[in-house]
């Protein structure tokens, strides 16, 4: 299902369980895997010296360098690579997000997979904007589908057996659960599809009763099934179910009593006033807390995933 894997990595330790991961999606599919480091930020106008995104020093830049580092990512992974028959480094300078989406555009990977964390340290961390803004950047312009590993439960991609789609109804969850159906397909596993009903959107100080919640909850189970059922076809390893409250709250514990091994959903891509993804999106919030990868998917992500051939076709 995979055959070409983009790893964006720090080549620190914030990146070891995505890479176990990552590697593991490789050797397991026979992909081809491009491990991927943004070196540093450019001043502005022509310079040798670059900001290192993970340490914040200033070093210069030439061919010298470039090669250092990447034996240096070579050396941190050898005991993956070692067992990787398809692999290559790749460094660039830049802005991460920016520099991931511009290789992802270049070699079309069929999933991207990043840490959660940048793995920035010292004094340089505390001026970055936001934990995940990277992720929230390339998330919502990917042409692929983008696995999240932040927590060390999701150290390794094993055998599936239980996949949990979080939908809200749009139609970048439609893209989403197109994937997802695919995936549970070709891996022939469990398939939990799940909606929380988003409490928070009633209106403050206008209290509704358990019976309108309810009533809430009964369509929404009534809007699953009429939009997700009959996509099923022959497949029946799949249940459905509605929880009212926090909706990134409700999908990560709804993953756990799953014992899901990999959470799918849309990026939300609601914009705040300056333009950019909410650092409140239930994307950012599940990629977070989940004790498994998730991988959020965008509608254009979604249109390309379906053009991937799996083993049953």
């Amino acid at each position: 299902m995979f055959k070409k894997i983009l790893f964006a990595t720090s080549a620190t330790e914030a990146c070891d369980h995505a890479a176990r991961v990552a590697f593991d999606i490789a050797q397991r599919y026979n992909a081809h895997i491009d491990v991927f480091h943004v070196l540093g930020i450019p001043p502005r106008g022509f310079s040798q010296i670059v900001v290192d995104v993970t340490t914040g020093d200033e070093v210069i830049l030439d061919d010298n360098y470039r090669d250092l580092v990447k034996e240096e990512i070579r050396t941190y992974y050898d005991h993956q690579i070692e067992k990787t028959e398809n692999w290559s480094i790749d460094v660039a300078i830049g802005l991460p997000h920016r520099e991931i989406l511009r290789i992802a555009r270049n070699i079309k990977p069929d999933i991207i997979v990043m840490g959660g964390s940048t793995g920035a340290s010292g004094s340089y961390a505390a001026k970055k904007i936001v934990t995940g803004s990277t992720f929230q950047r390339v998330a919502k312009a990917a042409r692929c589908p983008v696995m999240v590993i932040n927590r060390p439960a999701a150290s390794f991609w094993g055998g599936f057996s239980n996949v949990v789609f979080g939908t809200d109804f749009s139609d970048a969850a439609d893209s989403a659960f197109a994937f997802a159906l695919a995936l549970v397909k070709e891996l022939n596993c469990e398939f939990h599809i799940f909606h929380a009903l988003d409490i928070t959107r009633f209106q403050i100080n206008n209290f509704h009763t358990q019976d309108y919640i309810e009533d809430q909850i009964r369509k929404a189970g009534q809007q699953l099934r009429f939009k997700y059922a009959s996509k099923m076809k022959a497949f029946r390893q799949y249940n459905m179910a509605v929880w009212e409250g926090i909706p990134f709250v409700e999908i990560v514990k709804y993953a756990r009593e799953k014992q899901a091994d990999l959470i799918v959903m849309a990026h939300n891509t609601r914009k705040t006033e300056d333009g950019e993804a909410s650092i409140g999106s239930v994307a950012e919030q599940v990629v977070l807390r989940a004790n498994c990868p998730v991988i959020s998917i965008n509608r254009s992500a979604g249109k390309k995933q379906q053009s991937i051939p799996l083993a049953d076709q």
